[in-house]
């Protein structure tokens, strides 16, 4: 039987070094010193430490394969990796920069997943990332994720340069300034259409229903991550609307609410159309100010199909008023966490369309430099255990907008004049027609006809009499639909027309 032995240095009552040996099968001698004169146990240690140093030297400088043999591979897996770094490094034809090698080998490790929530984020990507989610940042204002190896937009934030060029969800991002971005993540292609305020941006866009691809020119501005804004409507209902989960969207909420309840409050319609997501535990605490003390929230669930369940922890914020909730295809992820945990654990009606479909978790890690990586932790289910991913959540009461709010883009870098015949020109000819300006058929092609239109719209604005729509022509005739739509935002009408049946 193999003996385990432990060395103790001890001393006796003389002061002289002794040496106690004890071992798991204890010998009939146990218990006994064992005397060593001093000066030959101090120079036996020496030796001692002698012999080690000079082994571990000997084989540190002589033996570098056999000391890492000796150690547990716990990544074999990387030796592909590692073998073809240091190949490349050695062998390539010309210098490389090894940070870029090392960033390029863990971006294609991630984009490996086919996921397109999960990126790598080199410093200045990380650094926009997190602007985006704590302060203003400069750029067009757009939402968007790699989709199938496309650049798609969640949604434009409210009020931002992107909305009033008319970017609108599911749009797919065809090329940057010319060049295309397919293939990039969505981190790529962010810094590509961020910019200086003031600095223009070109988009070539593909919208589903349109034949030909739509080219946007937008005037890049500081966005400010203001994320709630409110409004007293008739009859005491109040509107409140969401565009993202940031950092201190809650207390925006709770700021809100407490203005619209010193405005009389009787009823309330949370607006989270066109919110693209943010911050789960925002999305938390919004749900809890509308769900009962306790209920669930959401529940997170891992691979291994452990579940973790999100309770409301509800602190009296909001006052008992009839509430209705505003959707649309705009509405992702933390927007959707609201949504479906009001409805389902307070019967908070729904109104609109159906939502995005995104029912994923995301957790962030920062390396040393600057860098980081973003990857799917779970997935998100209903309080009621609903997966939404890829499927949406489905309005209670199912309320489309007017077909004029759907019309494409015109850019106002575009000249569109007599006997052109386009996909712009047909859009311009509806709204024309929109804006009470017949142009005769809408066929696409400018006739003259089209020609009177546009010059009866421009001594209506107060423009130039040209006949030719570009420039100051093309914005006003788009602020007309965009008004228009505001007046007749029959999403909201209905909301109010729910929630007026509910005051009491």
């Amino acid at each position: 039987m193999e003996t385990n032995r432990y060395i103790f240095v001890m001393k006796n009552e003389s002061g002289e070094a002794s040496v106690e040996e004890e071992n798991q099968e204890q010998p009939k001698e146990a218990g006994k010193f064992i005397k060593v004169k001093k000066f030959t146990f101090i120079m036996g240690i020496f030796l001692l430490i002698f012999l080690t140093a000079g082994i571990t030297t000997i084989a540190l400088t002589f033996g570098d394969e056999k000391v890492e043999s000796l150690a547990p591979d716990k990544h074999s897996e990387f030796e592909k990796l590692f073998s073809t770094y240091d190949t490349i490094k050695g062998n390539y034809y010309k210098d490389i920069d090894e940070d870029k090698l090392v960033d390029g080998a863990i971006n294609g490790m991630i984009k490996s997943l086919d996921d397109p929530y999960s990126a790598y984020m080199d410093k200045k990507e990380a650094s926009s990332f997190h602007e985006s989610i704590s302060s203003s940042f400069e750029g067009i204002g757009a939402e968007i994720q790699e989709q199938d190896g496309h650049i798609a937009v969640v949604s434009p934030i409210k009020g931002s340069p992107a909305e009033k060029a008319g970017i609108k969800p599911n749009d797919i991002v065809l090329s940057v300034d010319g060049k295309s971005v397919k293939g990039l993540s969505s981190s790529e292609a962010v810094l590509k259409i961020r910019g200086e305020k003031g600095t223009k941006v070109k988009l070539t866009i593909s919208r589903a229903g349109e034949t030909d691809p739509i080219e946007f020119t937008i005037k890049r501005d500081t966005i400010p991550i203001e994320t709630v804004y409110a409004e007293m409507l008739d009859d005491g209902v109040a509107k409140i609307q969401v565009t993202s989960f940031s950092e201190h969207t809650v207390d925006e909420l709770k700021t809100s609410l407490e203005e619209m309840s010193k405005k009389d409050m009787k009823g309330l319609v949370l607006d989270l159309r066109g919110n693209p997501g943010g911050l789960l535990d925002q999305a938390i605490d919004m749900a809890s100010l509308f769900i009962p003390n306790g209920e669930v929230v959401l529940q997170v669930e891992n691979r291994s199909g452990k579940k973790e369940v999100y309770k409301s922890n509800n602190d009296g914020a909001l006052k008992k008023v009839p509430v209705v909730v505003l959707i649309d295809d705009g509405s992702a992820s933390a927007s959707e966490i609201v949504a479906a945990a009001v409805r389902e654990s307070a019967d908070i009606p729904l109104v609109g369309v159906k939502s995005f479909g995104k029912g994923t978790v995301q957790t962030a890690e920062d390396f040393d430099d600057g860098s980081n990586f973003k990857y799917t932790a779970a997935k998100w289910l209903t309080p009621d255990g609903n997966w939404i991913h890829k499927k949406g959540i489905k309005p209670d009461i199912e309320v489309k907008l007017p077909d004029y709010a759907s019309l494409p883009y015109i850019s106002p870098d575009k000249e569109l004049k007599a006997s052109d015949s386009s996909s712009e020109v047909k859009a311009a000819e509806k709204m024309l027609k929109e804006a009470g300006h017949d142009p005769g058929k809408i066929d696409g092609f400018f006739d003259e006809d089209t020609t009177n239109a546009v010059k009866a719209f421009q001594r209506d604005q107060k423009i130039k009499e040209t006949g030719i729509i570009k420039d100051d022509t093309t914005v006003k005739l788009m602020q007309v639909i965009r008004d228009k739509i505001l007046e007749n935002d029959t999403q909201l009408k209905k909301a109010v027309e729910v929630v007026k049946k509910d005051i009491k």
